[in-house]
């Protein structure tokens, strides 16, 4: 794939209290620990499927 040197930006906006306990776990496993907190990731089917799971708790960019 010629995609690899893609990424996305990915910061969580609300908080993980009260979410299903599956969707904690995903999130903590992404490094997402806090509200505000931003981490970069590689855009590959892997992320793309975590980020479904959880996406009302997120902001997505591409970079």
């Amino acid at each position: 794939m010629a995609d690899t040197d893609k990424k996305l930006k990915i910061t969580l906006v609300r908080s993980t209290i009260g979410a299903v306990a599956k969707n904690k776990a995903i999130v903590e496993s992404m490094g997402l620990r806090k509200i505000g907190k931003t981490i970069i990731l590689p855009d590959n089917a892997a992320t793309r499927g975590q980020i479904r799971r959880v996406s009302h708790l997120l902001k997505v960019e591409e970079i």
